[in-house]
């Protein structure tokens, strides 16, 4: 059965946000790919320049090699791009230039921060996800896998996630709020209460006034527990209306 093409890694972070991540699909990693695929071959046209100012019958030189030369040769061109997509993402967390061009990221099944041995392990068994060509084996290994993995993350334990912009702002600290203290208590808040006013919170500075002051005052009447009088003076500052939502949220977590 072919996986969704909306698959998520749920993770937690130090500031006990859950978080979803969109795993990369096939058309991420293809473009990745690509982009580092291309820089390694000017990788090798500048190696091969450089190498014909001291060799000048370049032909003539590698049909003398002997065989067990001829192999050593082969071996070292792949293990040169072993050690450049390892090297890249231990060194960039996770991502090579390709990746970091495209917005993907190798992580841990987990979540966490991939490490030297997984960026190792992932990226030796490339020879086996480009067998038997155009990397058949990985992209049926991506297409069929239900997190987008190919041989290699099955076997290192990893996945590409998509980096998206995460807004904490909306968990930091409530501001103290300028209007006189409310004698009323709030009420008590579920966690889906609680992200409903986190998200409001979030999105407060892109709305219209009148939509922002209005949603404002719903959720303070929702949630705030105050009487008339109190109601009124608050929302009469959006941003004391707001400082109090906050400060009602926070309250919960």
């Amino acid at each position: 059965m072919r996986p969704s093409p909306s698959a998520h890694l749920d993770v937690a972070t130090p500031e006990r946000v859950s978080l979803s991540l969109p795993v990369a699909g096939i058309g991420y990693r293809c473009l990745a790919y690509l982009v580092d695929l291309l820089l390694l071959f000017f990788f090798w046209v500048v190696a091969y320049f450089l190498f014909t100012l001291l060799v000048s019958d370049v032909l003539g030189f590698f049909q003398g090699l002997s065989g067990l030369a001829r192999t050593l040769l082969v071996v070292g061109v792949f293990a040169t791009q072993w050690v450049y997509w390892t090297a890249c993402e231990v060194l960039m967390d996770g991502q090579t230039p390709g990746k970091r061009l495209v917005g993907i990221r190798v992580v841990r099944a987990d979540g966490a921060p991939v490490g030297v041995l997984e960026c190792a392990v992932r990226n030796l068994v490339r020879l086996v996800d480009a067998l038997p060509f155009f990397y058949a084996v990985g992209c049926l290994s991506v297409l069929f896998t239900r997190r987008h993995q190919r041989l290699g993350d099955l076997l290192a334990g990893t996945l590409l996630v998509r980096e998206e912009r995460i807004d904490l702002g909306k968990y930091a600290p409530a501001p103290a709020p300028s209007a006189a203290p409310l004698s009323a208590t709030p009420r008590r808040l579920t966690s889906g209460d609680t992200e409903l006013i986190l998200s409001f919170l979030a999105r407060a500075p892109w709305l219209e006034p009148q939509a922002r002051a209005r949603l404002g005052a719903r959720l303070v009447e929702r949630y705030g527990g105050l009487g008339d009088a109190e109601r009124a003076a608050l929302l009469a500052s959006p941003g004391d209306a707001e400082a109090f939502l906050r400060t009602c949220a926070q309250a919960e977590r």
